[in-house]
């Protein structure tokens, strides 16, 4: 078994992810949340994998939550900590699991929302002035895409009037064509984004590829500064979702561009749409 510390290990994991071709923004948030449970490991005087126990997870576990954070962004960090110990175990780096039978914590449903057309105006109306929030608002609003699909996209995903999503993990590629509003906005951002020799479209003001927290904490201070809390960016997407619908979309269509992997998952919108029958409409609609 190793003797290497957790800290040395993670870049193995880091080269690992990438191997599987997994998203930028998901090794970046893989790291980040490793990170913190190296720091709280060390913390405990257990600075090797040989040393965790099931009981270190789990207090890592309840530390979080005590710290405010969400139990779906708890659950999100116990599962890198999972995938981190699984690749542990597959390179027989470690002879035991010790995030195996650490439960996630309980998550309580809530209905998706979605916003009316004046808030997502008044959103527009609040993020103008900041061109590279609002192509990536608009964006997301007229093609449906997640955060982390906005945070991954590149200058060559953009050709001929249509975005293109890699394939990725478990979602296979996608094309989704850019209406009016969501090119305008685009180019324009593109005409003052940072001279940079990074790939990815949207970048910092020192050139390096935009982060998903940043693209998250930002739309969530205009939402504030519109007078629209409660929303969140995931909230744009399912708005895009549901707007189509009420248009009369045809519901596979809208699946294959929301890269839905079931169309059940597509139908869970109907009712929020106020839907009985979808419609056969076979492009998108402006919002």
């Amino acid at each position: 078994m190793s003797q290497d510390s957790l800290k040395d290990l993670l870049p193995r994991f880091v080269l690992h992810l990438q191997d599987k071709k997994r998203s930028p923004s998901t090794i970046l948030a893989y790291r980040a949340d490793l990170d913190q449970l190296v720091i709280f490991l060390v913390d405990k005087n257990k600075p090797t994998a040989d040393l965790v126990e099931p009981d270190d997870i789990e207090t890592f576990r309840d530390q979080l939550l005590s710290q405010k954070y969400t139990p779906k962004s708890v659950s999100r960090k116990l599962n890198a900590v999972k995938t981190f110990f699984r690749f542990l175990m597959d390179e027989k780096l470690v002879s035991r699991d010790p995030s195996s039978p650490v439960s996630h914590p309980k998550i309580e449903s809530s209905t998706p929302k979605f916003l009316s057309a004046m808030e997502y105006r008044a959103l527009r109306d609040i993020v103008r002035s900041d061109t590279r929030i609002t192509a990536i608002v608009e964006i997301i609003l007229q093609t449906g895409l997640r955060i982390s699909e906005v945070a991954g996209l590149k200058m060559e995903n953009i050709k001929n009037g249509t975005l293109h999503v890699d394939a990725y993990a478990t979602q296979s590629a996608r094309d989704i064509p850019l209406n009016t509003p969501a090119k305008m906005t685009l180019e324009k951002y593109l005409k003052e984004r940072p001279k940079t020799n990074s790939p990815y479209i949207f970048v910092s003001k020192n050139g390096k590829p935009l982060a998903i927290r940043n693209i998250r904490a930002a739309i969530d201070r205009y939402f504030q500064k519109a007078e629209i809390p409660g929303y969140t960016v995931n909230d744009l997407r399912t708005t895009f979702v549901v707007q189509n619908l009420k248009a009369g979309v045809d519901i596979v269509f809208l699946s294959h561009i929301s890269g839905h992997k079931r169309l059940s998952t597509t139908e869970r919108y109907l009712e929020l749409a106020e839907i009985t029958e979808p419609g056969k409409r076979q492009e998108l609609i402006e919002l």
